[in-house]
């Protein structure tokens, strides 16, 4: 099993769910802590979330590469809000500068009021049409090729980086994909599709049909999960935890969250929200695994909650269907990170060796034409 991935709160962190007490704001100072504790506590790298509920992913993740050693980041690139050249060279210098440490997180944007407040008004399929043509560009980029394109959104005449990414052949792409065409673009560009923490059989479902249209056009994909993280030493005191950790949300928070999530275009919120369907009587949608947190919050919605050993074994199930990258978070983030590393990874067989390395290229002298 691969070391897991954690998580930095760019917009807040909390304590408690719909409530200010304890919060913290996403100052640089607590930034770094968190950073710095995954980077300690040996997690494989950390998520940076986007969107206009953050500060920018680009930003965080460059300001913390340079407090870090070895942790990977994770951050997104936003087709329709950036164009696909200036995104590679974003790619390229952050990959460069930190020795090959960068993911990119390819996403689309699911909100339409969001996204309307960005000047983006394509429908959720043209979204996706869109990716597809930023991804054809972006890859020649990054790999150090010459791209001249033409296509629906992007036309681009002998497009090139002067200083290309280091890993080889580039950094590796995850991707969540649950619409039929959010799942070609998958199939056709992505190393990595991500799932957030739907029951075990759901998840089973829905990493066959991805490997099965995967297979039929001669491509494999391997799978990743997010999740929160609600572990104790015991059974009883997660469970009393997760209680807690609600104990401010009122039912007019779950309605005026829920009507904020329901004009949603995506299809892997849509699915988090029907586990719950906003009531709080049946929040153990599969055993050890909690609805609790969607009540009032958009993304991932679920926690897996219980003992270091009975928190183990559910990631074990997911593993066992084909889970290789989980990404994982816990409020607050920064004594959850230490929570975490010091409970639950003792009881999980991990293995660095089963990580995808991608190499790092040799920095090669460059020649700059029209240079000083």
């Amino acid at each position: 099993m691969q070391r897991p991935f954690w998580y930095i709160p760019a917009h807040k962190d909390v304590r408690y769910l719909s409530s200010e007490i304890g919060a913290r704001p996403a100052t640089f100072e607590y930034l770094k802590q968190v950073a710095q504790a995954v980077d300690q506590l040996d997690y494989q790298g950390a998520l940076v979330p986007t969107g206009t509920n953050c500060e920018d992913s680009w930003v965080i993740a460059s300001s913390l590469a340079a407090l870090t050693q070895q942790m990977k980041f994770i951050v997104a690139v936003r087709p329709g809000l950036m164009s696909p050249s200036a995104a590679a060279r974003m790619s390229a210098s952050f990959d460069r500068m930190t020795g090959g440490r960068l993911i990119v997180n390819v996403v689309g944007g699911g909100d339409p009021v969001e996204l309307a407040g960005d000047g983006v008004f394509l429908s959720h399929s043209e979204r996706y049409e869109l990716m597809s043509d930023f991804l054809t560009v972006w890859k020649a980029l990054v790999k150090g090729e010459e791209c001249t394109f033409e296509g629906k959104f992007f036309k681009i005449d002998r497009g090139r980086l002067l200083f290309p990414c280091v890993q080889d052949p580039m950094p590796r792409l995850f991707m969540g994909a649950s619409s039929k065409s959010s799942i070609q673009v998958a199939i056709d560009n992505i190393d990595t599709v991500l799932t957030w923490g739907e029951p075990p059989h759901q998840v089973d479902e829905k990493l066959s049909n991805l490997r099965n249209a995967a297979e039929m056009q001669g491509r494999e994909l391997s799978f990743g999960i997010r999740l929160h993280i609600v572990v104790r030493e015991s059974d009883e005191e997660a469970w009393a935890a997760a209680d807690d950790l609600i104990r401010y949300v009122s039912d007019e928070a779950i309605e005026a969250s829920q009507a904020v999530l329901a004009r949603t275009e995506s299809q892997g919120q849509k699915r988090m929200i029907a586990l719950h369907g906003g009531r709080r009587d049946a929040l153990e949608v599969s055993p050890n695994l909690w609805a609790g947190v969607g009540l009032v919050t958009g993304g991932a919605g679920t926690a897996l909650v219980g003992s270091p050993k009975s928190v183990a074994a559910r990631l074990l199930e997911y593993r066992d269907l084909g889970i290789e990258t989980f990404i994982l978070s816990g409020y607050p983030h920064l004594e959850e990170a230490y929570r975490v590393a010091e409970l639950l990874f003792p009881e999980l067989p991990i293995d660095p060796a089963t990580e995808t390395h991608r190499p790092v290229k040799p920095m090669a002298a460059q020649v700059i034409p029209g240079g000083w």
